[in-house]
This record gives structure tokens, sequence and C-alpha cells, in this order.
């Protein structure tokens, strides 16, 4: 049962590793794409205050669209529930990793935000430093590295 836990885990943390690195791609991409470079300068520079608003702003977006998702559910429509649910979910973590990266220095000026980060930043550490000792992890790894080289040998010959 611990094999079968810690494997779930490892695939979790790859997984998570996986969606942070692409998302944060995106976001940058985006913030080229919508010339969006010269706001996020000016909120690099903006009060804590500003910056509290500014990185709780896409939790507050996304909270009508999470109820949209729950109504679709609770009204027999499982799937498209499910899909929003998890699109709003990617949205709210590309736009909340890209305030937190743009106002950090600001947040961190909270005491509560920063004993919160420091806390959760330690635990996080601690449990990917335990899933990374795993042969489970190994494997995922492996088998990440393997499907990466298989699709990118299949892009060359299509």
């Amino acid at each position: 049962m611990k094999r079968l836990l810690l494997t779930c885990l490892a695939v979790l943390l790859i997984l998570e590793e996986w969606l942070w690195e692409k998302l944060t791609a995106l976001g940058d991409r985006l913030s080229v794409w919508l010339h969006l470079r010269q706001f996020e300068q000016w909120l690099a520079m903006a009060s804590p205050e500003i910056a509290m608003a500014a990185f709780l702003l896409p939790i507050l977006l996304i909270l009508p669209i999470k109820l949209g998702a729950l109504l679709l559910v609770s009204n027999g429509q499982i799937l498209q529930g499910i899909v929003l649910l998890i699109l709003a979910k990617l949205f709210m973590t590309l736009l909340i990793s890209r305030m937190f990266a743009i106002t950090r220095a600001q947040l961190l000026t909270f005491r509560w935000f920063s004993v919160v980060y420091v806390s959760i930043t330690r635990w996080l550490g601690w449990a990917h430093e335990r899933i990374r000792a795993t042969e489970a992890y190994r494997q995922v790894i492996n088998l990440k590295h393997l499907a990466s080289a298989r699709l990118a040998e299949w892009l060359r010959a299509g």
C-alpha cells in the first residue's frame, strides 16, 4: 500500500512540476502577446496592498466559473462541469503563479503571508525530498524522459 501511495505521489509531483513549467511559459507568452509587460513592471513596483489585490483578483474572478461548474454537475452535465472546473483551475493557477512571480517581494512584506509562505515552502520541500528519494519517482522520471524522446522523434518524423 505504501509503494502504491508513493507511486501516486511521484506521478502527481512530476505532473505538478510539468504543469507549473508549462503554465509559467504560457504566462510569459501571453504577457508578451497581450502587451502586458508595462503593466507587469508597474505592478512589480506597486504598493503591497495593490500587489495583494492583484494576487487575490484571480481567485475572485474564477469563483463564479467554479460555481457554474458545480451548477452543471448538479444539473446532470457531469462531464461538462468537470471539464469547466479543470479549465478554471488551470487558468487560475496560471494567473496566480504569474501574479505571485510579479508581486512576491511586496506580498512577503505582510507578516501573515510570509509565515504562511515559509511554512508551505518548508513542508513542500520536505515532501518533495521524500518523494524524490523513492524508486517510484525515479521510474516515473525515466518514463517521462522516454515519452519526451519518443514525442520528439515523432514530431521530427512527421
